[in-house]
């Protein structure tokens, strides 16, 4: 199925659709863990369709949706940043998202999404990428690792209250 999709830049018109997946990973990632995550709100599609939209419009910052006969069955949200001595990096792309819907998963969408988007920071002069998954997200670390991903970073969480 992958052949049939194409990936380009993402589109005004594919507000609703990046909303959508978007809200899915938001939902996704609470289901995980609801006291490390944001709740998914009943109007979370508008508002992270809107969110990505104005990433999007960033000189550093980029969307790509995979594209089958028209419709949006994912998407990558990746872009570049400079050294961060808070999380002692220096420079890199960073992959913020990386969704595919769920009736599309297994099919190698994910993989032409991150290629393309690997590709782009590679362009821009970034000399590493990074990203951040969800523990739980284990299907995500396949991806990953298959991509040449490797493990660097463990976060914790404790509650405060």
């Amino acid at each position: 199925m992958s052949a049939a999709v194409t990936v380009r830049p993402a589109e005004p018109g594919d507000l609703e659709a990046l909303g959508r997946l978007g809200s899915l990973l938001v939902a996704e990632h609470y289901e995980f863990d609801p006291l490390r995550f944001l709740p998914p709100l009943p109007d979370m599609p508008q508002r992270y369709g809107e969110f990505l939209e104005s990433q999007s419009k960033g000189p550093d910052r980029f969307v790509l949706v995979a594209d089958l006969n028209g419709a949006v069955v994912g998407y990558v949200f990746g872009g570049i940043e400079g050294a961060d001595y808070m999380v002692l990096r220096g420079p890199a792309g960073v992959i913020y998202d990386l969704v595919v819907d769920p009736d599309h998963r297994q099919q190698g969408v994910g993989k032409m999404l991150m290629d393309n988007a690997l590709r782009i920071l590679a362009e821009r002069g970034a000399p590493r990428a990074v990203l951040s998954t969800a523990e739980k997200n284990v299907n995500a670390h396949h991806l990953f690792e298959h991509e040449g991903f490797r493990r660097t970073m463990i976060e914790m969480t404790r509650e405060l209250g």
